[in-house]
């Protein structure tokens, strides 16, 4: 038996026989609090105290606990997202509630984000809510920043924070601050990160392509609230990635085909500016949002013979309001977006092979989502929304179309201890943007437009909560017909149909200091009715199979301590495609990895917090499952990083 199927072991048999007669409530160490179980059967939290605890670098780290979140590649500017089996962009997406329009390259990460100015992550798999924003054909995605209220103490006035941080795989040294406070109705918040490092080594010593650090994030906010409860907020946030990487960037190598490079540098900066207008103190029905957003993604590939420029755009907006009922709520408004997909394309050589191109989508959305408690054993959620969207091609002819979405779930109390609930949501999409970096000048359209893109989605779980235990258990399938597909020489009105669907199961048990909880995932995915593969999955899925996640976290009230561990275990896949043969694909190897930690604050200064971790503890090599490439035998996958020794220290006043 392997040391890291030990270590599961042991960790599951101690877990299992903590007495049943412990606290379940959750403890807090400081900023920290740990608890287990979920508050929605068909939501993925995780909260300001998760991030915590965490100390995520990457969105890797982030979702590491959650066995229905997958995460491709080990370099934060090509690593892509994935929930119950489906590509993030199929979601919809927002930071502090602005759109995201960010499918830049197809071998880019979608989303860049730095975790560290997160406070809390929502994830509505498959079925998501009306005024969770258009396209949310596979669910929708919602990252919140921190604000001063998140960092600043009640009755005080002004407040920051200093950190470090270091990692031995690849020398990485990180550094970030900030500051805030708040005087009369004013608020503010400025933080700032920088991260540098060299090439990170895989698990075997060798050292992976294009793996340097080279990130600067930054988040800035300003806020004013009246003496009557009305608040206006601005927000800037601002990321960027610039370093040599692989010359494919979620590639490590392919074999044959024309020569190239094995790297070139990427510079991957992201923006995202937000004006928020909302009610403190709602009074009847009038509590209402008003939002202004205006998000930005540009990469530059500077090579020795070409230039190029990709940017993706959107502006967007809504205005809503929540009318409060006696039992529940109803939220309802009108949003809109305008994005834009542009390419400029220098050939240094010879400027007749010099081309540029775009694509812009203009959508305006009316809908209505209600919240209500039936009685006390029963809740429902359900809305409508329609939406008129005119997209415009290359060619600058334009096309409109509208279509219709709605949702329903609920959820129903057996007894104390068991509640099931189910959903369903049926999704118009209208047409996506294409990639920039395959925009061809010389496209044609459809006369009648590119077939709009709808889903459906379904789940049933339940949940049971048995004094100290939790158990879950869930299943879901997502449907997606005429999802685009475009090549820059296959035409823009290729389309595809995916199929994904899974189960999952979950155990938690909480004691008075401490919780442990173990996930297992089964997710199977299919693109126009066979088997998924990774190249024809773009932006829509990848072979994912069997996922167990297992983590465990305990304080030590006596000496301020926080001890920790998570564990992924991910078994071998053969529901393969070969691309080349059109038969079984390669079986995709199993592996293990552990990470742990130990957080201290000492006693005479709780100001100060220390921590360390052990990453990949057993130096396991091997590629996460949903990096791409490894139904390819043609194709060197980006492996992840071997052990790692981080070491941190901050300083809050």
């Amino acid at each position: 038996m392997s040391p890291s199927r030990i270590l599961l072991t042991a960790t599951a048999t101690l877990w299992a026989t903590t007495s049943l007669s412990q606290s379940t409530e959750p403890f807090q160490l400081n900023t920290i609090v740990l608890e287990a179980g979920a508050d929605n059967d068909n939501s993925v939290e995780v909260t300001g105290e998760d991030i915590a605890r965490q100390n995520p670098a990457d969105i890797d780290d982030l979702f590491k606990s959650e066995p229905t979140v997958s995460v491709g590649s080990s370099i934060p500017a090509s690593q892509k997202l994935y929930v119950n089996g489906v590509e993030e962009t199929n979601l919809s997406v927002t930071i502090d509630g602005a759109r995201q329009n960010n499918k830049i390259f197809h071998h880019n990460a979608t989303t860049l984000i730095d975790p560290s100015l997160l406070k809390a992550v929502r994830v509505d798999p498959g079925v998501a809510p009306a005024d969770a924003g258009a396209g949310a054909l596979a669910g929708s995605i919602a990252f919140e920043t921190r604000d001063v209220d998140d960092l600043l103490d009640d009755g005080l006035g002004f407040g920051g924070f200093l950190k470090s941080e270091y990692d031995s795989n690849g020398d990485i040294f990180t550094e970030s601050g900030s500051v805030y406070g708040r005087k009369g109705g004013f608020e503010y918040l400025g933080y700032l990160k920088t991260a540098d490092g060299n090439f990170r080594e895989d698990g075997a010593g060798d050292a992976i392509i294009g793996s340097g650090t080279d990130m600067l994030s930054g988040l800035g906010k300003i806020a004013y609230e009246t003496q009557g409860g009305d608040r206006f907020e601005f927000s800037a946030e601002h990321v960027n990635d610039d370093d040599a990487r692989p010359y494919r960037a979620n590639i490590g190598q392919i074999f044959g085909g024309r020569p190239v490079p094995l790297t070139r540098n990427y510079d991957l900066t992201r923006q995202n500016f937000v004006f928020t207008y909302t009610k403190v103190a709602p009074t009847g029905w009038w509590d209402p949002t008003i939002k202004l957003a205006y998000s930005e993604t540009d990469l530059v590939i500077d090579d020795d013979d070409q230039y190029i420029n990709g940017t993706t755009t959107s502006f967007n907006g809504k205005v809503e309001n929540r009318f409060a009922l006696a039992r529940g709520g109803v939220t309802a408004g009108i949003d809109f977006y305008s994005d834009n997909a542009s390419l400029d394309y220098l050939y240094l050589a010879d400027s007749t092979f010099d081309e540029s191109g775009e694509e812009e989508s203009r959508n305006i959305g009316i809908y209505a989502q209600a919240r209500l408690e039936l009685n006390p054993r029963t809740r429902v959620s359900y809305g409508v929304r329609a939406d008129y969207q005119r997209f415009t091609g290359v060619d600058d002819i334009t096309h409109s179309d509208e279509g219709l979405s709605g949702n329903v779930s609920g959820e129903f109390d057996v007894n104390e201890q068991l509640t099931l609930s189910a959903g369903y949501s049926s999704v118009w999409g209208g047409t996506f943007l294409a990639e920039n970096f395959i925009i061809n000048p010389a496209w044609t359209y459809p006369a009648d437009g590119i077939e709009a893109v709808t889903s459906r989605n379904l789940f049933a779980a339940a949940n049971a909560e048995l004094g100290a235990w939790d158990l879950s258990g869930k299943i879901f399938r997502t449907d997606i017909d005429n999802a685009r597909a475009p090549s820059y020489g296959g035409g823009s009105d290729l389309t595809a149909n995916l199929e994904a669907r899974g189960f999952e199961l979950g155990l938690g048990y909480a004691w008075e200091n401490g919780f442990a909880r173990i996930g297992y995932a089964n997710i199977d995915s299919d693109v126009n009715g066979r088997a998924a593969d990774s190249y024809t999955g773009n932006y829509l899925t990848t072979p994912l199979g069997e996922v167990i996640t297992l983590e465990v976290a305990h304080r030590m009230p006596r000496y301020n301590l926080i001890v920790g561990a998570d564990a992924q275990l991910v078994l071998s896949e053969t529901d393969t495609y070969d691309f080349d043969t059109g038969g079984a694909g390669p079986t995709l190897p199993s592996y293990e990895v552990v990470n742990a930690f130990v957080q201290w604050q000492p006693r005479q200064n709780e100001n100060w917090t220390l921590r360390a971790e052990i990453n990949n503890l057993f130096d396991t090599d091997y590629s996460s499952r949903a990096t791409y490439g490894q139904d390819f035998a043609t194709v060197e996958s980006l492996k992840e990083v071997g052990r790692s020794f981080k070491i941190s220290a901050s300083l809050k006043f």
